[in-house]
């Protein structure tokens, strides 16, 4: 595969990856002005634990069938390859069924451990319909996962994008139209429409297969082509195949499941600490307003930044493999520069725009909580980003075992300071204690990438200091913003002010900081290349 084909491919999966998290951020706002943040909340209860489930039943098994059919498909093994696929789906299909049974029956130990007994606003038994409501979906995604990754084995992306793209697009649909006929139509209960609106992902899930399917049915004969053409076929033991698979695939699961890991600690803690301290109904929705909904929101920077970080992450490991040191470093410096230039400025504008952002797109009620959770939370997107890629670099230098250590260290934190701080800070303490702990696993991986190849952040500090400066014009610009407009826009009383300040703000402050990150050749001393669309913009 030339270069230029496996960067159109990696920008295709990378820009399926963001239209789908964009997608997932967008249904939000229409679903929470039907459910409100009690509804979104009974969401969160149930989408937090199948999440954590998918990524364990899965076990990095896709990516994992994604590098072997590579490699087999190299050595002309194609055979082997589709025994990988086989082989794996039926892994998948065996783990994803024991996923769903542990979910569907243990729904009612999540429900107990989630809510206090006490609570009025959501009961323990709409927890449980919700959570039961959405284990359906584990049946058929982890093999569902399989096949995307076989087709990224062999070189074809469009099948992984189309199909992600598919599913969010049906699931979102499907979602919205079945809690529009309970709640507007028929009159029906929250937590009855809840209870559709989880089932979305099982919907989804069969859409995307129906994709792969075709695109399966239309490639099965040249791949059947390939291994009646193969000279020699050499047949591996299964057990080799899955001990090879297991071998590769297992530090991922921990990358996949760190951030839900951090939202369930949170589930299992944050209700019943609210209520000992008098503070229950406000729990359901600051719960909603951080984890759920503020958690969409920003996932989004998190996601362009990462995706862009990870497409270096092949080249990472070629570096390190051919003990390339110097182009190595300049690349992890490249990864890490990607994230502050992107995630930074975004953290500050979530900060100073929490209440017109979360006011304009999910509703002025209560925003006197959620603004000022949402504002908390905004921080978490810089520790989030940078976990996710210092722990993918340290797969691509054989030191995958350490994001375990790193991984272990941030939830035991999570874990014993979080009632704690709840008590002592209510609402945000559980935030300001999610930042303590993913900061803490993303310094010892900083530490180990040092340490491991000697690595000097001398360059990332000096570029750093410069998005800050940018970063802080950015924040005076929106300062001075938020105060002219704020003289005739009450976003506090008044929903369309709210988004007119949002629109004006993000507006304001993206310009400002792009136009910085040009003119100073900023954005292109870390991308490595000049974006032709700001030529046309700023030259003009």
């Amino acid at each position: 595969m030339s270069s230029s084909n496996f960067l159109r491919g990696t920008l295709l999966l990378t820009g399926a990856s963001f239209l789908s998290k964009f997608l997932g951020m967008i249904y939000v706002i229409p679903f929470t002005n039907m459910v409100d943040e009690t509804g979104m909340s009974l969401y969160g209860y149930a989408y937090i634990p199948y999440t954590i489930l998918l990524s364990i039943s899965t076990v990095g098994v896709p990516l994992a069938v994604s590098k072997f059919v590579a490699r087999y498909n190299t050595l002309n093994d194609y055979y082997t390859s589709m025994r990988v696929l086989k082989i794996g789906s039926l892994l998948m299909l065996i783990t994803g069924f024991i996923a769903f049974i542990i979910m569907y029956f243990g729904a009612d130990l999540i429900a107990h451990r989630t809510l206090d007994e006490d609570s009025k606003v959501i009961t323990v038994d709409q927890v449980k319909h919700v959570i039961q409501m959405v284990s359906f979906a584990l049946i058929i995604i982890p093999s569902m996962a399989i096949m995307r990754g076989f087709f990224q084995g062999n070189k074809s992306m469009g099948p992984t994008a189309v199909s992600q793209v598919i599913e969010q697009i049906v699931r979102i649909v499907f979602l919205l139209t079945s809690v529009f006929i309970v709640l507007i139509i028929f009159k029906g209960e929250i937590s009855t429409a809840v209870g559709f609106a989880a089932f979305s992902a099982l919907i989804g899930g069969l859409a995307s297969w129906v994709v792969l399917a075709l695109y399966w049915k239309k490639r099965k004969k040249y791949l059947n082509a390939a291994i009646e053409k193969q000279t020699k076929k050499v047949k591996i033991p299964s057990s080799e195949i899955l001990k090879e698979l297991f071998r590769y695939s297992g530090p991922f699961v921990l990358v996949g499941i760190a951030i839900p890991l951090y939202q369930l600690i949170d589930q299992f803690t944050f209700d019943h600490t609210m209520a000992a301290i008098g503070k229950g109904d406000e729990a359901k929705i600051a719960f909603s307003a951080f984890s759920v909904q503020g958690h969409k929101l920003v996932i989004i920077p998190v996601t362009i930044a990462t995706g862009l970080s990870l497409a270096l992450i092949p080249e990472i490991t070629n570096a390190f493999n051919a003990n390339k040191m110097e182009k190595l470093n300049a690349q992890i410096n490249q990864a890490l520069q990607i994230i502050m230039f992107f995630v930074l400025p975004a953290v500050f504008g979530l900060i100073l725009l929490a209440d017109p952002i979360y006011g304009g797109l999910f509703g002025i009620d209560n925003l006197d909580i959620t603004g000022k959770v949402f504002a908390w939370y905004a921080p978490v997107a810089l520790t989030f980003a940078f976990y996710t890629v210092t722990s993918s670099i340290l797969q691509g230098i054989e030191k995958q075992n350490f994001t375990l250590i790193s991984l272990s260290a941030g939830v035991l934190t999570k874990v014993l300071l979080n009632s704690i701080f709840i008590q002592m800070f209510h609402a945000k303490g559980a935030i300001i204690v999610t930042l303590i702990a993913t900061s803490i696993a993303v310094a010892l991986n900083l530490w180990q990438i040092k340490k491991a190849i000697n690595f000097s952040y001398r360059k990332s500090y000096k570029l750093s200091l410069l998005m800050l400066i940018f970063t802080s014009i950015m924040v005076i610009v929106l300062l001075v913003v938020k105060y002219v407009f704020g003289l005739f826009l009450d976003v506090q009383e008044n929903r369309l002010h709210a988004v007119l300040m949002m629109l004006i703000g993000v507006t304001a402050g993206g310009a400002v900081y792009l136009y910085l990150g040009y003119a100073s050749t900023l954005f292109e001393r870390i991308t490595g290349r000049r974006i032709a669309i700001l030529d046309r913009l700023i030259r003009r």
